[in-house]
């Protein structure tokens, strides 16, 4: 995180005719070809994580809803696309307003993106402004689509695509700057690759998103099984893959820190599923492929924010221990009864912050300000990741629902999103009954 908040100052720099010392000194470093190459593979692997997630989500939800759930992943791809170029890495990674969003106007448009250069992670070469600017891309998209997991089968086609362009530039643009781009919190709270930014942020998006939409009809009274458990894990497969792009490549080079974070990740994800497929079988006699990926899953999102700073032991404990805590999360869902869908926050959410608060006791350097400051700073991070999210979802469904209406009608619920909202099936003809599938 130290690392990548150093770079995101280098890249404010070099486009600055206010720092042309610094700017200068980042145009003597060669051109670091091999970091390019690696930072443009990560970016296309990161992309690859957005499909992964509309698998992993189409297999969760009933057949008449899958193609319009994939849907949502896949509108981001092009929404977000194009905001992120338009304004929100602008918002991100320009110069700072008080320490809460960013504001450049070169930066619009990418507008100063064909003259910028950024140093590398080791500081010992220089990568293109656009290597960076497009990795970073590929999270402002997967963020939102995370989000849509919580009030999948319910919600508004055309709503959710309002919803996801205004979350981008209100919610996600100023944490990414609040962390990483030099804002208040910025060299503080260790998130190496989204804990805060990401995973914190869309589980309470999606967790407010949830109950203000309220839950799907017929919630626990009707089978709401998932419908192909196959693609389901197919997905995960997808998501584990492009895992080792997002955290390794958020280290700018292809040096020791990227094995290291690739490591990390790979440590933590399969701890969290092996410990989830005990938990399964101690507890209901059977290891469920659900279980599985949910490990995966919940082991992969803790060690996002530690990858850079944890050891193997730490990426091993952090993996177990958010598969326990994501576990417990669910049944308190259960208990609790409101709808989060597809467990957005009971994945992304509380393993974002197992991983965010707990790498501190695990860091392989001694924190400079002490382990109780770099706790607190934590805290900060996980407080104000909730805070923020979560308010501002509100305040943007508040006025999506009285502009353009957020759900479903009931009709419609029950037909499926997508015949209704796309004029398409997933699987073909529908039940000779004439009723659609559940």
């Amino acid at each position: 995180m130290r690392r990548l908040a150093m770079t995101v100052t280098a890249i404010g720099i070099v486009g600055s005719s206010n720092n042309v010392h610094a700017a200068s000194a980042v145009d003597r470093l060669p051109i670091d070809t091999g970091a390019t190459a690696w930072m443009m593979i990560c970016t296309a692997l990161v992309l690859l994580m957005v499909p992964g997630l509309a698998m992993f989500y189409g297999g969760l939800v009933r057949r008449k809803n899958v193609l319009g759930t994939m849907m949502h992943s896949f509108a981001a791809m092009a929404l977000i696309g194009v905001i992120w170029a338009v304004v929100g890495y602008a918002l991100a990674f320009g110069k700072s307003v008080n320490g809460i969003v960013g504001w450049d106007t070169a930066k619009l448009f990418l507008g100063d993106a064909d003259t910028s250069w950024i140093a590398n992670g080791d500081k010992t070469g220089k990568i293109p402004a656009y290597a960076f600017i497009a990795f970073q891309g590929m999270f402002a998209i997967i963020t939102p689509a995370i989000i849509a997991g919580a009030f999948a089968e319910r919600i508004r086609f055309t709503t959710y695509c309002a919803f996801i362009v205004l979350w981008s530039i209100c919610v996600y643009s100023p944490l990414a700057h609040i962390v990483w781009g030099g804002g208040f919190l910025t060299g503080e709270a260790i998130d190496l690759a989204g804990g805060t930014v990401i995973h914190i942020s869309a589980g309470a998006a999606g967790l407010v998103g949830a109950i203000y939409l309220g839950a799907r009809r017929g919630y626990r009274k009707r089978p709401m099984n998932p419908n192909n458990l196959v693609l389901t894990m197919m997905g995960a497969g997808f998501l584990w893959v492009g895992w080792f792009a997002f955290n390794a490549g958020s280290q700018l080079g292809s040096g020791l820190g990227a094995a290291q974070a690739l490591m990390m990740t790979q440590l933590a994800a399969a701890s969290g599923a092996a410990t989830w497929l005990i938990i399964d079988s101690s507890r209901g006699g059977k290891p469920t492929s659900l279980g599985l990926v949910s490990g995966v899953l919940a082991g992969l999102v803790a060690i996002t924010p530690a990858a850079g700073s944890v050891g193997p032991a730490g990426a091993l404990i952090l993996g177990s221990l958010a598969s326990v805590t994501c576990y417990g999360a669910l049944r308190i869902k259960d208990r609790l009864g409101y709808d989060d869908s597809l467990d957005v926050f009971g994945i992304h959410g509380v393993a974002g912050i197992v991983g965010s608060m707990g790498l501190v006791f695990f860091l392989r350097d001694t924190p400079k300000h002490g382990l109780w400051v770099q706790l607190w700073y934590q805290g900060k991070g996980v407080l104000v990741a909730v805070a923020v999210s979560s308010v501002l979802t509100l305040a943007i469904l508040v006025v999506l629902r009285h502009t353009m209406g957020l759900r479903m009608a009931d009709r419609e619920e029950d037909a499926g999103m997508d015949e209704v909202l796309h004029g398409e099936r997933a699987y073909g003809m529908l039940h000779m009954t004439g009723q659609h599938g559940a």
